[in-house]
């Protein structure tokens, strides 16, 4: 797992207003859906880090986190500046509704987002090796040298077992 990043300026990324998703429809999260949408991370994600994250998306002011619905059930998040300022993520995708576009489209709303808010690069932080190529293909992100946990933001957590070995 590393940290990659993302070069919000570079003409590779123009394309970052276009977050269509298929048939899903990605949408700022209203700060009234906020309970569905923790509700549908713990339910969906063995990641308990995520509902901590996505809780603090909600905190801000407009609500750093999107969501992708279709048949008005949401079926996947992401988040921005929730991890940390100038960080992406968290994302997920229920995993039935994943290879529609709903990823990408999360992904590029996110990181257009953040782009207006006059960020110049992203960091997605942490990421898991079977993502890594997600990423690289939507948003052309590059990894960051030497970035594991153990080096990287997440060194301060204070759980058990930090950092991992």
């Amino acid at each position: 797992m590393s940290d990659l990043i993302v070069k919000l300026y570079a003409p590779e990324n123009d394309g970052l207003a276009d977050w269509s998703a298929g048939e899903a429809r990605i949408k700022q999260a209203h700060p009234a859906e906020k309970h569905k949408v923790l509700d549908f991370i713990m339910k969906n994600f063995d990641s308990p880090g995520w509902v901590s994250e996505c809780e603090r998306a909600f905190a801000h002011d407009p609500v750093s986190c999107f969501i992708a619905v279709k048949e008005g059930e949401i079926i996947g998040f992401s988040c921005w500046d929730a991890t940390a300022k100038g960080f992406f993520g968290p994302l997920g995708v229920k995993a039935e509704c994943r290879k529609y576009g709903a990823g990408r489209g999360l992904l590029k709303r996110a990181l257009f987002a953040m782009k207006e808010y006059g960020y110049a690069y992203a960091i997605i932080g942490w990421s898991a090796e079977d993502a890594i190529p997600f990423y690289q293909k939507c948003v052309h992100a590059e990894l960051i040298p030497d970035s594991p946990p153990e080096k990287s933001i997440y060194r301060n957590l204070a759980a058990a077992g930090w950092p991992p070995a």
